[in-house]
């Protein structure tokens, strides 16, 4: 079995990935199968070629929405099921931030397109990245006040 780190590494790198190192076969092959769908669907190497290159209006343009609105969740799914099958105890509510974490980067996707920050597009990969850092806090917010609440 993995650690909970690496299997968030491994999840990070491909989704499925991690899966597969947690002896979860068929979940593996099937996460890493919709990682491909989505990812070729969506367009999204060319997207985050063309945002890694400063091209985010090409970014924009290249994009299909339609398909890349299904990546934030399945990402922080898989993320999620690889750090709780992952060998050592998993803290309750632990998957709040991965939760909140997707909500948050769906969001930023979804204003991605036109949302600025001062003068700065950001686009479909730069926005949607910064959205999961309010979504990370939340989530561990929320998640330290139900576990305080249950200890009071």
């Amino acid at each position: 079995m993995t650690s909970k780190l690496e299997a968030i590494l491994w999840s990070i790198a491909l989704p499925g990935f991690a899966q597969l190192l947690n002896r979860k076969i068929v979940k593996g092959i099937v996460f890493i199968f919709l990682e491909f769908l989505i990812n070729v669907n969506s367009h999204f190497n060319i997207v985050i070629l063309y945002s890694f290159q400063g091209k985010i209006t090409e970014a924009i343009e290249a994009t299909n929405y339609q398909w890349l609105m299904f990546y934030p969740c399945l990402y922080m799914f898989t993320l999620w099921d690889a750090y709780k099958d992952a060998e050592g105890e998993t803290p309750p509510y632990s998957y709040l931030p991965f939760a909140f974490g997707a909500y948050f980067v769906t969001i930023g996707l979804m204003y991605s397109p036109s949302l600025k920050l001062g003068q700065l597009l950001l686009g479909p990969v730069w926005l949607p990245i910064l959205s999961l850092i309010p979504g990370l806090l939340v989530g561990n917010f929320i998640k330290w006040l139900l576990i305080r609440m249950k200890v009071q």
